[in-house]
This record gives structure tokens, sequence and C-alpha cells, in this order.
């Protein structure tokens, strides 16, 4: 059976430590706390803290996960239907970026009662156009971000 191998990026002995990645790393002596520079998806494993008292150790162990954050994000329209002086649409919600990526819809301004209320990338709405005025908000949402965009209710009628 082959040794299990430890790549240190720390180590701090008697009051003096040595940091062997400090391109990578950087140690904070005020909190004792262990900063990754330039962080990329290969940083998300499983890091090992471990602390030595004569003849015990303590060992913590910490997963790192790390999240591309989210792009703003851009509304589709996929299907629209003008009839009677209503409009009939199904719009769709995507970030070109981010890891789990989470959507949800609001209503903002004068009046829409929730219209756009909803959770999930895609929002059906049907409303009168006459006196329409609101906007339709599509946030995308991640661990480590949150980006919205808007859709305003006027833009019924046009490709976009």
């Amino acid at each position: 059976e082959e040794p299990q191998k430890r790549k240190f990026l720390l180590k701090i002995s008697a009051g003096n430590y040595t940091e062997f990645e400090p391109q990578r790393m950087r140690f904070h002596r005020r909190d004792f706390s262990l900063e990754i520079l330039n962080t990329s998806r290969e940083d998300g494993r499983l890091y090992e803290y471990s602390v030595s008292k004569g003849p015990e150790e303590e060992v913590w162990q910490i997963q790192l996960e790390v999240f591309e954050p989210v792009a703003t994000p851009s509304i589709w329209i996929l299907s629209q239907e003008l009839s009677n002086g209503s409009c009939s649409l199904a719009l769709l919600c995507t970030s070109e970026q981010g890891d789990q990526v989470s959507y949800s819809w609001e209503s903002r301004d004068n009046g829409s009662s929730g219209i756009c209320s909803g959770s999930g990338a895609s929002l059906n709405l049907s409303y009168a156009l006459r006196g329409a005025g609101f906007r339709c908000v599509c946030t995308a949402t991640n661990p480590v971000s949150s980006r919205s965009t808007a859709f305003d209710s006027s833009q019924c009628g046009s490709q976009q």
C-alpha cells in the first residue's frame, strides 16, 4: 500500500512560520487566517488544520467550495401574443456564468401587484396593455453573488 502524502501550505513552529506557496497563499498572523490568492476551481478540496501539543495532535478538516459568480442575466421572450388589448408573454431568464444558479422574479414600479412574482428561470405573464407601466426583475443568485436585470412591460410586441 502506498503511503499517504500531504502537501503543506503553511507550517508554524515556535512562533516562526514558513509559507510553502507564498505566491498563492498569504498567512495573516493577527487572526491566524490563510488567504488563497487568485482562487481557482482546483482550490476547491479538503484542507486540514492541525495543532500539535506535546504527544497529542488536534486536527480539523475544512471542505472548501469554489463558486463562479453569476453574470448579469439576460431576459428572452420565448413567445408573445397580442390580442384584444392584452399581452401574453413567456419569458426566460439566463445567466451565462455561475455555479448553482437559482432565479427569482419580482415586480417593480407602479401598481403591478405581484404580476411578476415567481421562482425559476421562466415566467408567464398576461396583462392589459392599456396603462401597463411596470418592470419584471429577474435576479440570478448563487452562494457568492447576485445580479439582476429588468424586463419593461412596454416591450410587448418588440423582438428581443
